[in-house]
């Protein structure tokens, strides 16, 4: 390896194919091929190591395909420098950009990923190319550091990252500095503000990469807040916000308004919230629908993304974690003819995916579904979805009212908010039809006495409840580096309290891989605290009804906190106790 770790020199094809032959991990047949197979333009321009993984040949003594990731392995192995995983949620944009020009970066196949107060980390495709570490020392009066990552990481990530921090500079210099008129501390300087134009090519360029970073990350919700003198965008990935990057605060009102155009709301009205939609196409080819909430805040509107992505919001029951006991008393309430079914949780708990997953499940060419929804989330062609209009009088009760004429089955209601909703939903499981609803209460016991609290009688309340389910999502461990353990007793006791539950044998703590981006955690799943309305269950319900008394009763029917449906959880190795006591409510609250 000495000729190749001359000062300035760069691994070409020939001396890679020689020293993965050398090494063990190539057959000589298979890097004569590939030495013999490059012919065309575009391969020649690809980095060997590139090219060799497209060409999927078998590591030499196995059946593995030599794939990047482990073709970057070995580079980083055989000059002896650190192995990195490029994590753009975890990148500066602005500060790695700033660190060298774009042309620099493509010239020697590297891009900084960190910036440290004496230090630079520098990742790279060429380790043994050194060339340009003494001029970037000099110029940024920092140490450099070296670390090797994928080739297709760094290209991929070099483009973006130069390509967005172009847009932000360009749109940020295209007007002053300033919020906007909602900013209660720039109202004095209001005449001498100008945002860019919302049409502005920089602008458009930043929102679509927006869209396509969460969509490639997996995020449920953007964020887009506006702060003193600056903006910062948010994703929501598995339940857990990450700050993505920060603009201009300029630049983020137009960002703002270039949304508001592409939702069909009111631009200029920054002093009231709207609501919008947008349905765009995501790279796996999927139609996916963006829900808009905007809000005045002191430093201007904040605007809310909700991603609904077909994957996520139809998904069967066993990817939403409701299997085996659950499943089977979640199916006997469903599949009655008639009566009310809740679903109950906090905002984010997942109660829309598992109506959709339910309504997916029932909806049959002989039975006629529909719905009231505030707003529609998505829109999905196996049933008939109506959005109320509060703006003409078109609410839940009234909504309900008319599709009682419309000859339904099984009606979904988006939420029970009202005592009027609450007595149109009963009167609708009264005639004939299977209603199912949502509720905001911590547990499935709570949902009765909210009911109660909105003025349904008891008797009604008794003849027309088939069920109450309670859910929340928790982190799943991330499979490739979860960590086996001995639970810890009093842990273990703590999350299973009051209840005496046998120790798990052995349980997963969450680990930290490329994977997960050390998170340690990868997807969501639910947990489930589902109460079927027994006759035991229905004797027990009053005017003056104790709802601990509830409880007791439904446990004894075998319903299970929504804390011991965790434990379950935590014993198969799907998630961690620290994540169930997380996201659960401690019994009784």
């Amino acid at each position: 390896m000495h000729q190749a770790s001359a000062k300035g020199r760069s691994l070409d094809l020939g001396s890679t194919l020689k020293y993965l032959v050398s090494d063990g991990l190539l057959m000589q047949s298979d890097a004569n091929g590939l030495a013999a197979d490059r012919r065309n333009r575009q391969e020649a321009l690809l980095h060997p190591l590139q090219y060799i993984a497209s060409k999927q040949c078998s590591h030499a003594g196995n059946q593995r395909p030599l794939n990047i990731d482990a073709l970057t392995q070995w580079l980083a192995t055989k000059s002896k420098l650190a192995l990195a995983h490029i994590d753009p949620l975890k990148i500066n944009v602005p500060a790695v950009t700033a660190v060298m020009s774009f042309a620099y970066a493509q010239r020697y196949g590297i891009l900084c990923i960190e910036v440290r107060p004496q230090e630079l980390v520098v990742a790279t495709m060429q380790p043994f190319d050194q060339s340009w570490i003494e001029s970037l020392q000099q110029t940024s009066r920092k140490t450099v550091r070296t670390v090797v990552a994928s080739p297709v990481d760094i290209t991929k990530y070099t483009l973006e990252f130069y390509a967005l921090a172009k847009s932000v500079f360009g749109a940020g210099s295209s007007a002053s500095v300033g919020a906007g008129i909602s900013n209660f501390e720039q109202l004095l300087e209001v005449g001498k503000l100008k945002d860019p134009n919302a049409q502005d090519q920089h602008i458009v360029n930043i929102v679509d990469w927006l869209l396509q970073y969460a969509f490639e990350q997996r995020a449920s919700d953007i964020h887009l807040e506006p702060r003193r003198g600056k903006g910062k965008v948010r994703f929501r990935i598995d339940g857990v916000l990450h700050l993505v990057y920060e603009l201009p605060d300029n630049v983020m009102t137009a960002m703002t308004s270039r949304l508001k155009i592409l939702g069909r709301m009111d631009v200029a009205e920054k002093r009231r919230p709207q609501d919008g939609r947008i349905k765009t196409v995501a790279p796996n080819a999927n139609e996916v629908e963006l829900r808009l909430s905007t809000m005045p805040t002191a430093f201007g509107e904040k605007l809310v993304m909700r991603i609904f992505d077909p994957d996520v919001l139809l998904r069967n029951f066993t990817q939403l974690g409701l299997v085996a006991e659950d499943f089977a008393r979640w199916q006997a309430m469903i599949d009655r003819a008639n009566g009310i079914v809740l679903v109950t949780g906090p905002t984010g708990s997942g109660k829309t995916t598992t109506l959709y997953s339910t309504l997916k499940y029932l909806a049959a060419e002989s039975v006629n579904v529909s719905t009231m929804e505030d707003p529609i989330e998505m829109v999905v062609d196996a049933f008939n979805q109506s959005q109320i209009q509060p703006a003409i009088e078109f609410d839940f009760a009234s909504g309900i009212r008319t599709l009682m004429r419309q000859d339904p089955d099984i009606i979904m209601v988006g939420e029970i908010r009202d005592s009027e909703t609450a007595e149109m939903a009963v009167q609708a499981a009264l005639t004939g039809h299977l209603v199912l609803s949502t509720l905001h209460t911590n547990d499935a016991p709570t949902a009765i006495s909210r009911l109660l609290d909105l003025g349904l009688p008891t008797h009604l309340l008794k003849a027309t409840l088939n069920g109450v389910m309670a859910q929340r999502l928790v982190r799943t461990l991330c499979i490739a580096c979860r960590k086996e353990v001995a639970p810890d007793p009093e842990a273990w006791a703590e999350l299973t309290r009051p209840f005496t539950v046998p120790m798990a044998k052995v349980i997963y703590q969450p680990g930290g891989c490329l994977e997960c981006r050390n998170t340690g955690y990868a997807g969501r799943q639910g947990v489930y605290e589902i109460m079927p309305l027994s006759s035991a269950l229905l004797s027990a319900i009053s005017a003056d009804t104790d709802i601990q008394q509830i409880r007791q009763a439904a446990v004894k029917q075998g319903m299970k906190p929504l804390r011991l449906a965790g434990a379950e959880k935590v014993a198969e190795g799907i998630t961690s106790i620290e994540e169930v006591m997380r996201v659960t409510p401690e019994l009784g609250r």
